[in-house]
């Protein structure tokens, strides 16, 4: 079965990440599969909503290490960029429904989503500086507007997971609810938006972006260049070393 599940129905197309047993997390191939699912959905009259879901344990854990390693992004067409340009430049209502852990990507995806319900064993992180990288997906950008300077740099300096609770004081998620109930939810408000005008649901999502997404794709540009570059230097490969070897890093000597 496939790592990705699309499903169309009233209106709303529903990505599952459908990976349950090495943690959702993404590979190169799967990043390829929702960045085209995107890119045809913009002009498919029979998609007015999209809902992004996991399992009730997990969302996702970010990327599959073995796979980004094997493959790791080169450049602006390489299947994750291609994924978050298409995320922050879809027109038309995105939704997420996450329960368990969000890693990495699994969270910075939710700040180009228009409605996020959480169930409440949530657990959202961005350790990008734990694995010797820096912010991507323009989170350098979005995270601060959001949440405020102070808070922003704990959650990305720090790297440490905050919880549902907190993500719904910050203004990350709408609603918390059990997390058996969350994809439901999420599908349930999906098809409130699908019966609304798709014309004021796109007019406004742009209106309410704030002629802010060429500073969004920039921004995602200036990251993913310093990205690549810390990808190939020490600290990322003592960080990725010790991950695969199931050990504490040292960067006492970088």
């Amino acid at each position: 079965m496939s790592d990705i599940l699309r499903h169309v129905d009233n209106g709303v197309m529903t990505l599952t990440f459908n990976r349950v047993d090495k943690k959702n997390s993404i590979t190169s191939a799967m990043y390829a599969t929702l960045a085209d699912a995107l890119a045809q959905a913009v002009d498919d009259a029979q998609v007015r909503v999209v809902v992004f879901q996991g399992h009730e344990t997990i969302f996702s854990a970010g990327n599959d290490i073995g796979d980004f390693l094997n493959q790791p992004p080169s450049g602006k067409e390489s299947p994750v960029y291609r994924f978050l340009r298409n995320i922050a430049s879809f027109p038309k209502p995105i939704l997420a429904a996450v329960s368990g852990p969000a890693v990495g990507i699994g969270t910075t995806m939710l700040f180009h989503c228009d409605l996020v319900i959480a169930g409440d064993n949530a657990a959202f992180s961005m350790p990008f500086v734990n694995l010797g990288l820096c912010p991507e997906a323009a989170s350098s950008l979005l995270v601060p507007q959001m949440m405020g300077y102070h808070r922003a740099a704990e959650a990305l300096l720090m790297g440490e997971p905050f919880m549902a609770e907190a993500a719904l004081e910050v203004g990350l998620v709408n609603r918390v609810v059990p997390p058996t109930e969350a994809n439901g939810v999420a599908q349930q408000q999906a098809r409130k938006l699908a019966a609304k005008p798709l014309s004021s649901l796109i007019e406004t999502k742009r209106l309410l972006k704030g002629g802010q997404q060429a500073a969004v794709l920039q921004r995602m540009d200036e990251e993913g260049a310093v990205f690549g570059r810390m990808l190939r230097e020490p600290a990322a490969r003592e960080a990725f070393g010790a991950f695969m070897e199931k050990r504490k890093p040292d960067f006492s000597k970088l």
